[in-house]
């Protein structure tokens, strides 16, 4: 629990780096994410975290505040939305300064529960580290985007692991949201760190697989690229599905960016 809490920190503490950078102009570019600011990602981030925080010290509180965020969705509301009334007085600098206590707090109360402790969520309730990891990707991702809008070449981690492994867990879920049967044969998946190191999951097989990069796997599933504009390879039939849908995040299915939409830098 220590290391993906300090995993986790480490993500945030990068992003929040490269954030401090941007200009006033810079936080209010478009990302290829539906239009999203580098400030609405951090916003997005910043309300996710402080419910977080809020689920832990609070749980029946999140209870009824997540009931009633799921009553806004429902009649067509939109997260972004949520988030612009929240911090909407805040420029970039400020939200940016708000966000890092809220995730500095976040993952010091993560880091003092077991590991297999049940937190509430959006949904089912997920064990702790589970939560930790899920934060991790959330951020990753959300943080890609602003990489990229900004458009600098994003050096990969040894934390790519554990979102790989959120990737590779989520296959069955991948059909399941989109109410199509799952697959019989789970592909064997063999991925490189940046570091050289080979990643695998499953069993070995010359005819159902994905191969490639940490850091392609990672965007594919987390749907920042199509993939097309990844280095990834495949063979077989379950593969050849997945790769076009998958999906490693909660709710509703989504198809990601169209070929060439955002290009590898």
């Amino acid at each position: 629990m220590q290391d993906t809490c300090r995993d986790l920190l480490d993500e945030y503490r990068d992003l929040a780096d490269f954030c401090a950078t941007l200009n006033p102009g810079d936080w209010r570019r478009e990302t290829d994410f539906y239009g999203w600011t580098p400030w609405d990602e951090v916003a997005h981030l910043c309300y996710f975290d402080q419910t977080a925080l809020q689920s832990i010290n609070d749980p029946q509180a999140f209870m009824a505040d997540a009931k009633v965020l799921g009553q806004l969705m429902a009649s067509g509301g939109q997260i972004s939305a949520v988030a612009r009334a929240t911090f909407g007085d805040l420029d970039g600098a400020a939200l940016l300064e708000r966000w890092r206590g809220a995730f500095e707090l976040l993952v010091e109360a993560l880091a003092r529960q077991e590991p297999k402790a049940r937190l509430n969520w959006y949904g089912p309730t997920m064990s702790a580290k589970s939560f930790a990891t899920a934060r991790l990707m959330e951020t990753w991702a959300h943080g890609q985007d602003i990489w990229d809008v900004m458009r600098r070449p994003r050096a990969g981690s040894h934390r790519l692991k554990a979102i790989a492994h959120i990737g590779v867990s989520t296959f069955g879920w991948t059909f399941v949201n989109r109410k199509l049967p799952v697959p019989e044969v789970q592909p064997y998946v063999e991925l490189t760190g940046p570091d050289g190191s080979v990643q695998v999951w499953g069993n070995p097989s010359a005819t159902d697989y994905v191969r490639g990069s940490l850091q392609d796997f990672c965007l594919l599933v987390t749907q920042r690229r199509h993939r097309a504009d990844t280095r990834l390879e495949w063979a077989g039939d379950a593969a050849e599905q997945w790769t076009q849908l998958a999906q490693c995040f909660a709710g509703p299915a989504a198809d990601g960016p169209a070929p060439g939409q955002r290009p590898a830098l």
